[in-house]
């Protein structure tokens, strides 16, 4: 502790440092990340959380927050969810974290920006532990799109889309996607090809096992559709990857919005799943205090807006917003992206228009063959991303998604574990 201190104050008197040496510099102060856990993704409808509730989804894995890092439940003081289709998001958090065994005096609050809410729970509950109003908080990303999805019930009010971006806001994600493709020549072909490596590095990390460390097995109920009968079952693993995939298989895949256009189909796009994920937060020096492992450090987060008809693109607005403001180089200064890929049509994009190296993103695969649980997904990358850095002796971790009616958000990483 007396050495963090030291290091701390010379910190201050040295010589300013920019760009990775400062976010590398340790301090007591910083915010740092203990755990980081998240259960197996699982096809919503059809898969091993079709008949399991999100409060119930929420309870196991806090349940397991507690067995995994053996922290006293009292030391905790606020649990921040992202959600984006349950309207009972703050009871489901509250009731669930008393009944996994969090004392009353625990938090419990729910954030809904769509695609990136669980990358906001992390921020939230970072910016209360950079502020000093908490000392340790659990940030939780969770969403079972089997019980229901984000769909505008009705339009806005008339007065309001009169605004042509505000009457964009109401255009369904697949029609976004097929703006994207249109208005920025994303070829069928090259989605399809994107998409198909994004399955094959998803089949290849899980026979490999990368995805194990990550996972935290999930008991639950599974219900016969014919016969109604109910068997107790633990998921273990997911259920997105499909082996074999191929580009040639994916382009015989049918237009999924014709509608809005030829280019988009269910073979290039995320896929609907069930899932959850959790990243517990301290400050270095309560983590230290503690015995907590530190895993990483949190740097910043950041979001930006843009022309809801093209939100798949957000992105390239949100990255560089973030990078600028510590000085950062993608290109040379980031070992590993976790990008999301709501649609082929985007992530082609996002890849050609920031000039990234495939070979830095999505290691593991994305979203078209995982999984895209709308709330979790921004938790969910940390997971992936700070497992993928360790597996690579990596430093720093970028994560970014593109964001319903016009938003992109991105988050940055510092991995401790080398």
């Amino acid at each position: 502790m007396a050495s963090e201190r030291l290091s701390s104050i010379l910190s201050h008197l040295s010589p300013t440092k920019s760009g990775v040496a400062a976010i590398t510099t340790k301090n007591p102060d910083d915010v740092v990340i203990t755990l980081a856990i998240r259960t197996p993704l699982a096809k919503s409808g059809r898969g091993g959380f079709k008949d399991t509730p999100l409060d119930y989804l929420v309870y196991s894995l806090l349940k397991r927050v507690l067995e995994k890092s053996r922290i006293d439940p009292q030391l905790i003081e606020d649990i921040c969810m992202g959600n984006v289709s349950s309207a009972k998001a703050a009871y489901i958090v509250r009731a669930a974290s008393l009944g996994a065994g969090f004392p009353v005096t625990t938090g419990g609050s729910s954030v809904n920006r769509f695609c990136s809410s669980g990358l906001k729970a992390v921020q939230d509950i970072a910016n209360q532990i950079s502020m000093g109003s908490i000392e340790v908080g659990l940030a939780i990303g969770a969403e079972s799109m089997t019980e229901g999805g984000d769909r505008l019930e009705k339009p806005f009010h008339d007065e309001i889309i009169q605004n042509p971006e505000a009457n964009d806001c109401m255009q369904p994600m697949g029609q976004t996607s097929e703006n994207v493709g249109r208005d920025f020549n994303i070829s069928r072909e090259a989605q399809d090809k994107y998409a198909a490596e994004s399955y094959q590095r998803a089949e290849r990390a899980q026979k490999a096992g990368w995805f194990d460390e990550e996972i935290v097995p999930i008991s639950t109920v599974l219900k016969d559709p014919k016969t109604g009968e109910e068997k107790r079952v633990i998921i273990t693993k997911d259920e997105g990857p499909r082996y074999g995939t191929t580009f040639e298989s994916l382009n015989k895949i049918r237009p999924a919005f014709p509608q809005f256009g030829d280019k988009s189909t269910g073979g290039n796009s995320s896929q609907v799943t069930d899932g959850a994920a959790a990243i517990l937060l301290m400050k270095r020096s309560k983590a230290i205090e503690l015995n907590q492992p530190i895993l990483g450090k949190f740097v910043g987060a950041t979001v930006a807006g843009l022309a809801p008809r093209i939100m798949g693109i957000g992105p390239t607005i949100a990255i560089p917003k973030l990078l600028s403001k510590f000085n950062l180089n993608l290109q040379t200064d980031i070992d590993i992206i976790e990008l999301n890929e709501a649609f082929a049509s985007m992530a082609v994009y996002c890849l050609n228009t920031l000039q990234i190296d495939h070979a830095k993103m999505n290691v593991r695969g994305g979203a078209i063959a995982l999984g895209h649980p709308l709330g979790a997904t921004g938790a969910r990358q940390i997971v992936t991303g700070l497992s993928e850095c360790r597996r690579q002796k990596k430093k720093i971790l970028l994560t970014s998604m593109c964001i319903g009616t016009g938003q992109g958000m991105a988050g940055l990483f510092v991995n401790e574990q080398l």
